[in-house]
């Protein structure tokens, strides 16, 4: 298909015309570079045409939302992790005991596994709605013990393994501001659970 005539090498630019214009196109580049995206995306401005353009207010915003993302991830690792890569399917556990309850704002519940000294018993409970601060601990006549406490938690698992012969289970409290409802699943050895 013929759609335009060979240009004459006349009409070629000559290599002094095409350095030049590439010479020209790299400081554009470069001015582009120092004036627009240096202070757009970073905050920096060596030249001051930034601040003048209101380019270095974007790069400040930018900087700022960034260091508050790193102290978030910081603070809570699991939330800036990526997915972990699916594991083979695990077979399904079969619990011997599913407990439900919900917590109004500020109210709070325990709920305590009769078990004998070195019992064991495995525990998953999840939070719906939002988030509970919790005590593990385990109580008798003349005895007592913490195993673990936490705030602003929307779930925990494992093993509660008894250090005496009682009561041990969780204190849970609502601090939000709406009602939470809390699923308790367990089992293994222990004669009885009671609120």
């Amino acid at each position: 298909m013929y759609n335009s005539d060979t240009p004459l090498r006349a009409e070629l630019p000559s290599s002094k015309k095409l350095l030049r214009s590439t010479v020209l196109a790299a400081i554009s580049a470069l001015v582009l570079l120092f004036a627009v995206v240096l202070p757009a995306e970073y905050g920096v401005d060596p030249t001051g045409l930034g601040r003048v353009l209101r380019m270095t207010d974007m790069g400040d915003i930018k900087q700022q939302l960034a260091a508050e993302a790193a102290a978030d991830a910081a603070a809570y690792p699991s939330s800036a992790q990526a997915p972990a890569p699916a594991q083979p399917t695990a077979p399904k556990i079969e619990w011997r005991d599913e407990t439900p309850f919900t917590l109004t704002p500020g109210e709070g519940t325990e709920i305590k596994l009769t078990m004998a000294a070195g019992a064991k018993a495995q525990y998953l409970w999840v939070v719906e709605g939002g988030e509970v601060n919790f005590d593990t601990h385990g109580d008798a006549p003349g005895k007592s013990i913490s195993y673990e406490k936490g705030r602003a938690v929307s779930s925990d698992e494992g093993v509660l393994e008894a250090e005496f012969t009682g009561n041990h289970g969780w204190f849970w409290r609502n601090r939000g501001k709406s009602n939470v409802t809390v699923i308790l699943r367990t089992r293994g050895d222990y004669t009885a659970i009671k609120k």
